[in-house]
């Protein structure tokens, strides 16, 4: 590997994530050790070793060839054995440090010269981005430990005739693929930018061992933007990233450590906090689509996990074939994922985008949807942490995962990109509505779809375009989409509002309390009384998609299966018809005052319209282990419990007595319209949501939770009302809303307690 220089860049949440490459390390059977060698005598080995950030990487030693990482005296810090390849992968190593990787087989004492351990905040001079020439089509970048990254590289034209505003997709999915770009990446290109995917360490043909969010893929992306950015054939040097779910989430990894040369960051559908937000919503696993996804890039991760790299290494890429050499050193997924059961800062916040967002200084186009059914709507919590800069563009609506490509967003989307790459003043291009009945026939499953109209063509100057763009409010949320056109569930919204910030500044947090007969009332109960169900956690497999194919969940007709509440075995609780229309839009608290005959148990709480017309539509869905009902006082508030999730804060359910265990509902944002009821259901987790199943707790014979809703314990729930909205549609037909299943109403009686 050819010396890099470095230059020093400050690095706040540097010791943090060394402390989870300490906690996690990367699955290697690496343990501490002790003792001393005299390097001094060793002959050269055999072997390569090889120094990286934060850890040290080892390939062509002899499988099971016990391996020393010794720092320049001596002193050996971690022992080893190499895998079945001859590789290992010494993790959590101390960086600024000289090291060597020994080994002492046949009674003699061979090293190899690893190099300085670098830090997070140790990047290369300039000139190694730009000794690096990338020209159009497949190939490979390197970065700053000397792994290759399988890139391939998209230009609207011959280089020559550059430079091209240009973009990044960057993630651990198939981006590099020669054959098939990533959504994002074709997208891109059909809008005439030049556009670069990128493949993660670990995956594909990329070198490296894949570990998830690990600060190597940060540091990875960071390399890869600026030797982009390097490029003769990129505009004014300076790149864009894009992409939807992986590849967005990757963006805002990438952007927290500063490239000089990432100019914005335009990330879709992404997550604010992997433990709370997607993998252990409320303290409980998500073995649905949260697992199933670990697993799929477990198996991406083995060497020619991904039939495009495969395909490559059977034609004798040798690049390819030599980058697999590391793949067996991932870590399990699925072991890591199991012994998480509760939150470790240590591991959790370096991984939760909500904890370093503020560092992103570049201009955000950020969008998702409250249904989403892979992700979830947890992003939303972090809107307010984006203090680095004041160029935010935030969109919400309810809907799935590819919401953000709905027309109203998409147009959104390409002004934000013609002003923060292209530098032009936007305009919706005819490649732009070739692609929008792309998205409408393959995506949302509908004849046609249509732009928004050009907003900025009588604009007299491109900075009096953009100067107009950065004036309007940050936060612009898409109400009841799917009824804006002729075809119901069609992705386009029936009126949209805009907010200067999030939470929104004017929120009402509105109780309702939890009342006999079933009734939510808005006066607190003067007079005992309790109602119980029957803990069931047979419903935690259970889902409302009710297709063969996953993606038909985001078609304009969606075959739902909602199923109504188990008589005995929840407890729900509705207003009275509503006097007047009511907004809400933020997140929820659904405050239990609860029992029960089982020590622990899981608890699902689900918000819901009673219509007018006899049906019940969806609204929103959230979920805690009891006992993880303690909070983190610093960041709850009456609309926003946040549990600490922490294994010495968990305590069970005292026997006999009720303690209130505050359940966050999820964000969202629903219209109530005069004459609905709200309805507040608690029950076992599952049977509300498309994709997520829940690894519930089991029930040692008949478990019977009690909520008491007393003068002494009020159970409440409270809202987010938002006032003087004015609704101009009218009641949505059944089904219609993106996301929100909808069902004949049945009335549940609760049974007492």
């Amino acid at each position: 590997m050819n010396e890099i220089p470095f230059r020093r860049r400050p690095i706040a949440i540097l010791a943090a994530l060394l402390v989870f490459l300490a906690a996690c390390g990367d699955g290697s059977p690496g343990s501490s050790s002790s003792g001393q060698l005299d390097l001094a005598s060793a002959v050269p080995a055999e072997f390569q070793a090889h120094a990286s950030v934060g850890q040290v990487y080892v390939i062509d030693a002899q499988p099971g060839e016990s391996l020393d990482l010794a720092m320049a005296n001596g002193t050996v810090v971690q022992t080893a054995a190499a895998d079945s390849q001859g590789s290992l992968i010494f993790p959590s190593v101390e960086p600024e440090r000289h090291y060597f990787v020994a080994s002492q087989s046949q009674g003699k004492l061979s090293a190899s010269d690893a190099g300085v351990v670098m830090a997070v905040g140790d990047v290369p001079d300039q000139s190694f981005y730009a000794g690096q020439n990338i020209p159009a089509g497949y190939g490979y970048l390197e970065t700053r430990d000397g792994t290759t990254l399988a890139i391939n590289v998209y230009l609207p034209g011959p280089a020559e005739n550059g430079p091209y505003p240009t973009v990044i997709e960057y993630s651990g999915y198939d981006p590099a693929n020669p054959t098939s770009p990533q959504p994002s990446t074709a997208i891109a290109t059909a809008l005439g930018y030049a556009a670069v995917g990128v493949n993660m360490r670990g995956t594909g043909c990329s070198g490296g061992a894949f570990q998830y969010f690990e600060p190597l893929q940060s540091t990875d992306g960071y390399d890869a933007v600026e030797t982009i950015a390097a490029q003769p054939w990129v505009l004014d040097n300076k790149v864009g990233m894009v992409g939807l779910s992986y590849p967005g989430i990757s963006e805002l990894f990438v952007a927290q450590l500063d490239p000089p040369h990432l100019e914005s960051i335009a990330p879709l559908s992404v997550i604010a906090d992997t433990y709370r937000g997607t993998l252990y919503p409320g303290g409980i696993l998500n073995n649905g689509f949260a697992v199933g996804w670990a697993m799929d890039r477990q198996h991406d991760a083995m060497p020619g996990g991904q039939p495009w790299s495969q395909t490559r290494i059977d034609a004798g890429d040798q690049t390819c074939i030599a980058n697999q050499k590391l793949k067996g050193q991932a870590p399990n997924l699925l072991e890591m994922i199991n012994a998480s059961k509760y939150y470790d800062p240590a591991i959790g916040d370096p991984i939760a985008p909500a904890t370093f967002v503020g560092k992103i200084n570049v201009p955000v186009f950020l969008a998702g949807a409250w249904q989403d059914e892979q992700v979830g709507p947890y992003f939303a919590t972090m809107l307010d942490r984006f203090t680095g800069t004041d160029k935010l563009h935030f969109t919400m609506s309810n809907g799935g995962h590819t919401e953000p490509l709905s027309p109203t967003i998409f147009s959104r989307w390409i002004e934000f990109l013609s002003f923060y790459v292209a530098h032009k003043i936007p305009q919706f291009p005819a490649s732009g509505k070739a692609v929008l009945a792309v998205l409408a026939d393959q995506i949302f499953g509908v004849p046609s779809l249509e732009p928004d109209p050009d907003r900025f063509t009588n604009a007299p100057s491109f900075d009096a375009a953009l100067a107009q763009f950065e004036a309007e409010p940050k936060v612009r949320i898409l109400f009841e989409n799917g009824t804006g056109s002729d075809v119901p569930g069609a992705p386009v919204p029936g009126f949209e509002q805009s907010f200067d910030a999030w939470p929104i500044p004017e929120l009402q947090a509105t109780p309702w309390y939890f009342a006999a007969g079933g009734r939510l009332d808005p006066n607190p109960p003067t007079s005992a009384g309790a109602d119980s169900f029957v803990y069931d956690p047979s419903t935690s497999q259970l889902v409302t998609f009710d297709g063969s194919n996953s993606d038909d969940v985001w078609k304009a007709s969606v075959p739902w299966n909602w199923r109504e509440l188990n008589a005995g075995k929840a407890v729900a609780y509705a207003t009275d018809p509503l006097a007047a229309t009511l907004v809400m839009a933020g997140s929820g608290s659904v405050d239990l005052w609860i029992g029960s005959t089982a020590k622990d148990v899981d608890l699902q709480v689900t918000l819901s319209e009673i219509r007018p017309d006899g049906q019940e539509t969806y609204v929103q869905s959230g979920w805690l282990r009891a006992s993880h009902r303690k909070l983190d006082e610093q960041a709850s508030t009456e609309l926003r419990p946040v549990q600490t999730h922490l294994q010495a804060d968990a305590a069970d359910l005292p026997a006999g007595e009720r303690v209130l265990a505050r359940v966050e509902l999820f964000p969202f944002a629903h219209v109530f319209r005069a004459g609905s009821r709200l309805r507040l259901s608690v029950e076992a987790p599952g049977a509300d949501r498309p994709l997520w199943k829940f690894d519930a707790l089991a029930a040692s014979g008949q478990v019977t939770n009690t909520i008491e809703r007393s003068a002494t314990h009020p159970s409440r729930v409270v809202l987010p009302v938002v006032p003087n909205v004015t609704v101009p549609t009218p009641l949505a037909p059944c089904g219609s809303l993106r996301g929100q299943p909808c069902r004949e109403y049945v009335e549940l009686t609760n049974a007492p307690g």
